[in-house]
């Protein structure tokens, strides 16, 4: 698989703005290999982020700063997804199950039973449809406006993504962003990336249909479910409504001024606190 040269300098200088020290490393599945980056202490409490389609790991830098004094971040480059992750594995991802059994692989080669798992967009269909199936392997789950987990895609959203979804171009990633963040403020490392994201060769991600509400009335794992205010991904007003009635003990709380793509790079600050308190031991103040 042909990756430019050009994508993999704009992923570096996104990568540069981890904190210190963020080690990279590659663990080996039968679905491919994954590219991981890891930071914070090596006896904090383990969190594993999942980022959106399109997004590689490089993004939750911002997560990286505020989790890595109490937690250890590991973050993924999804396999087939723009990124340094590979789908040279003897099993392709191809159905949801095949997602299970590579996060299944990738806790066991990091020596965790279990792990709390933040997700952003695609990354928290893949985060809950896992927690759904492997209750005990998630000590908490997160939902960064989730896409396909409660509701469904806005159809305007849809709309607008369709050209860039058919023939995607740095120009088209470029335009379809400033539309959906409105013209906020953006890295401009990060949007250079995101760009140059759709001359990657990425696969035909994993789909499947949302969970239905009797699937979601048997989570587990305690759930907070962090919605942008300004999405246009979809109605949030109806993710929040459908996740409360369906999910015991839910917590629910909206991002002021966040669209769906500033996440998780230019997430408010109220973003990590609400994280951080959520993902806080059992029993801290």
């Amino acid at each position: 698989m042909f990756v430019s040269e050009t994508f993999l300098a704009a992923h570096d200088a996104v990568l540069a703005k981890w904190p210190e020290p963020t080690t990279s490393s590659e663990i080996v599945t039968a679905h491919g290999t994954t590219r991981l980056l890891s930071h914070g202490p090596e006896g904090g409490s383990p969190v594993l982020l999942l980022p959106g389609g399109g997004a590689t790991a490089t993004g939750w830098y911002a997560t990286a700063v505020a989790l890595g004094n109490t937690h250890r971040v590991h973050a993924v480059d999804l396999i087939g997804e723009p990124g340094r992750s590979v789908p040279d594995g003897a099993h392709p991802l191809r159905t949801a199950e095949d997602l299970r059994a590579w996060l299944d692989a990738l806790l066991d080669a990091l020596g965790l039973p279990a792990a709390a798992l933040v997700g952003h967009s695609y990354g928290a269909w893949i985060a809950l449809q896992y927690a759904l199936k492997a209750p005990d392997r998630v000590d908490r789950l997160v939902l960064l406006d989730p896409t396909n987990c409660f509701a469904g895609f806005s159809p305007r959203y849809l709309l607008r993504a369709l050209p860039m979804l058919l023939r995607p171009t740095p120009a088209r990633n470029a335009s379809f962003l400033e539309w959906e963040t409105a013209g906020a403020p953006l890295d401009p490392e990060w949007k250079n990336l995101n760009a140059l994201a759709a001359d990657f060769p990425t696969l035909r991600p994993v789909a499947g249909p949302r969970p239905s509400p009797a699937e979601l009335s048997t989570l587990k794992p305690p759930t907070l479910l962090l919605l942008a205010e300004r999405s246009r991904a979809h109605d949030i007003a109806r993710v929040a409504s459908r996740a409360r009635a369906a999910v015991p003990g839910v917590e629910t709380a909206t991002l002021p001024g966040a669209t769906h793509h500033t996440l998780p790079v230019a997430s408010p600050p109220e973003t990590y606190d609400r994280i951080a308190r959520f993902l806080a031991p059992r029993g801290s103040a």
